[in-house]
């Protein structure tokens, strides 16, 4: 889909807030395994005739903190569950022991067959950084820093607010706006000189909501249309279509976001 005006404010912009699953890794589709596993058997279980499909992953789960997942899409089949705790194991009928359940199922796929980046993700990334754009990560996953890892990119980003970290602080996850803007705030930046670049539409509107200089979707599966509905200023199937967008300048010197040890998520 095409939006130039939109996509030429790219040149103006000073970094880049990039969500993780969907948009630097194809994690979004190891969660989704990870979500049908869980709630296929579990609605089942409860004799619930309504079966979970994609569709439900797309409208409750995508982008959503995992506690905030689970929470949604049992009030869509009237069920509801003890709250319980973060630490509740995944046997547990809780809303946290669900969720932990699929963070277990999600691990251990993860492992099993690792994760590659994006290849136009990984050159639009590349090319902002030559450009002198500052980049930084945030997603609602609690498994943050191990997809990075996992995916050989956690030392190209200084900044990460993932849900461990938004967690310990108190910071409202995505539809709301607060960790991209608390991403903006650790890079010394206003939230209109950030672009956020997003592919679940919980995400395009924390970028609307936060009134960021640009909210990029990216799709991967939950449609253009959507996108733009929840306020993606331009969509793009591919990251690489916007590496003409960015600032025509070399890498520079500049001042830098330094977290302290304790706002970099282990």
């Amino acid at each position: 889909m095409t939006s130039l005006p939109a996509r030429a404010r790219l040149s103006s912009l000073s970094a880049l807030l990039f969500d993780l699953d969907g948009v630097l890794t194809p994690t979004a589709d190891v969660h989704m395994h990870a979500w049908a596993r869980l709630f296929t058997a579990y609605l089942e279980a409860q004799g619930i005739e309504e079966a979970y499909t994609d569709a439900d992953y797309f409208t409750y789960i995508d982008g959503r903190p995992r506690y905030d997942g689970v929470r949604a899409l049992l009030t869509s089949r009237g069920i509801t569950l003890p709250e319980g705790l973060p630490e509740d194991p995944p046997e547990l009928e809780t809303v946290c022991g669900l969720g932990n359940r699929k963070n277990k199922a999600f691990n251990e796929t993860l492992q099993v067959e690792g994760v590659t980046p994006y290849a136009g993700s990984l050159a639009f990334l590349d090319a902002a950084v030559a450009a002198g754009v500052q980049v930084a990560v945030v997603t609602s996953s609690r498994n943050g820093v191990p997809v990075l890892v996992a995916a050989g990119l956690r030392n190209r980003f200084e900044v990460v607010v993932d849900g461990v970290l938004a967690a310990g602080r108190g910071i409202a996850g995505k539809p709301a706006p607060d960790t991209y803007l608390y991403a903006a705030e650790l890079l010394g930046l206003p939230a209109s000189a950030c672009a956020v670049v997003e592919d679940a539409h919980s995400g395009v509107a924390a970028g609307r909501a936060g009134a960021f200089g640009l909210v990029v979707g990216v799709d991967r599966g939950v449609g253009a249309d959507t996108l733009l509905a929840h306020g993606a200023d331009t969509v793009v199937d591919d990251l690489a279509e916007l590496i003409p967008f960015l600032p025509a300048r070399p890498a520079v010197a500049g001042p830098s976001a330094h977290l302290v040890p304790q706002d970099i998520p282990s």
